[in-house]
């Protein structure tokens, strides 16, 4: 039994590297989509938002739905719709204005892959071993970013962005296929709520719950805006090593993939750790971490390459590493009968902030360059405003009451 479920857990997570495929190729594309299109930075950042604000509201819907309808359901229709979405995305998103809506269509669609799979595989997993499930969880997303960034940097190098476009926009419906396939044996529990037990008591009145909440939601910002401007901090440097912007774009994009390849790692790891170890430690080290490479990774800019390019690697392993752990210590310290419509409002204001940092990490940079300031402070500045999130989930994680 224990190899079956080890099967089953492995293959799910391969179906969601396959959903993810369109997730990062907007961000990727940015370089070259302000040129092609002539948009600002701003309004670039902007496409990246549409997406994550709209992913933000559909990782809040479906996780409320969960506690209605069941985890389970709740998958089978986000992954129906990623596929049908992302095809549209990959067909018919030409200009700024197709982008912003086709994109963010794809953005609502997705949010049931993630939130509703976590309390699927909360129920699944033991105690002693639910952080490792978790990690695995999580693993498979940054794995997926990484796969969507190398497929839409190999895409953008040899056809340019409409290429990537339509090839990452397709290839969703192949994990939309193997998901329904897995999940047809699998029970859709509903969970009874308790008399009295509301939500503002398991958000509000519970500590932990609330810190773990908050952290997120700072978490989220550091994240989601990092992912969003590292591939263009990253080709800026390739261009000022003399790099064309496509082939600087193409290769800042395969090199991110990398990076979350290597992330993957530490997720997969770090629940299993946090399993020994205890929650509080390990968020406290990895959090405080990633707001020191967050505040310094953009004054680098035009550090040799091999010196930002380990940094890099580092910021987009610590930034990442501590999602399994907050996720599993939220549904440790939630029972089950409310946990969906915490997920959904830990989501919808963690991803709620993650959509904002990128069109205000835009506009610093725009500030700054209007302000002709060099091309290290720029970046810099513009970094450590995303630092700030990272600041504060460490204060966060500080204050927690769990073990460790």
């Amino acid at each position: 039994m224990a190899q079956s479920v080890g099967r089953w857990t492995i293959l799910v997570c391969l179906s969601r590297v396959f959903l993810y495929a369109s997730f990062m190729t907007g961000a990727a594309s940015i370089p070259v989509l302000q040129s092609a299109w002539g948009i600002s930075a701003t309004r670039a950042g902007a496409v990246v938002s549409a997406f994550t604000l709209s992913y933000s509201v559909s990782l809040f819907l479906f996780a409320w739905a969960s506690d209605y309808f069941g985890a389970k359901r709740m998958v089978q229709v986000s992954a129906v719709a990623t596929g049908i979405t992302s095809l549209a995305f990959g067909l018919f998103a030409r200009d700024w204005s197709s982008a912003i809506v086709l994109y963010g269509l794809t953005g609502l669609a997705q949010g049931g892959i993630y939130t509703p799979l976590v309390m699927v595989f909360s129920e699944m997993a033991t105690d002693r071993r639910r952080g490792t499930a978790m990690g695995w969880l999580i693993g498979s997303t940054s794995v997926g970013y990484a796969f969507s960034l190398a497929l839409t940097g190999a895409a953008l190098s040899l056809g340019g962005w409409q290429v990537a476009f339509v090839v990452c926009g397709a290839t969703p419906a192949i994990g939309a296929v193997l998901i329904l396939l897995l999940l047809r044996e699998t029970p859709n529990t509903i969970h009874r709520r308790t008399k009295g037990e509301g939500l503002f008591d398991a958000i509000w009145r519970a500590r932990d719950t609330r810190l773990l909440t908050a952290g997120y939601v700072f978490h989220c910002w550091e994240l989601l805006g990092g992912w969003a401007w590292m591939p263009a901090l990253l080709a800026a440097a390739f261009a000022l090593s003399g790099h064309g912007i496509g082939l600087a774009s193409g290769q800042s994009a395969i090199l991110i993939a990398a990076m979350h390849l290597l992330a993957s790692g530490a997720t997969f790891s770090m629940g299993g750790l946090s399993d020994r170890l205890g929650r509080k430690s390990v968020l406290v080290g990895i959090a405080a971490l990633s707001t020191a490479l967050s505040f310094s990774i953009g004054w680098l800019v035009a550090a040799p390459l091999a010196i930002l390019i380990t940094l890099a690697m580092m910021q987009a392993v610590t930034s990442i590493a501590d999602s399994p752990v907050l996720t599993v210590a939220l549904t440790e310290t939630t029972t089950p009968g409310v946990l969906g419509k915490v997920l959904a409002v830990r989501s919808l204001l963690g991803f709620g902030a993650g959509a904002v940092a990128p069109m205000a990490a835009g506009s610093v940079l725009d500030l700054a360059r209007g302000q002709a300031l060099s091309l290290p402070t720029s970046w810099g500045l513009t970094f450590s405003l995303l630092g700030l999130g990272g600041l504060l989930a460490t204060w966060s994680a500080a204050r927690l009451r769990l073990r460790g």
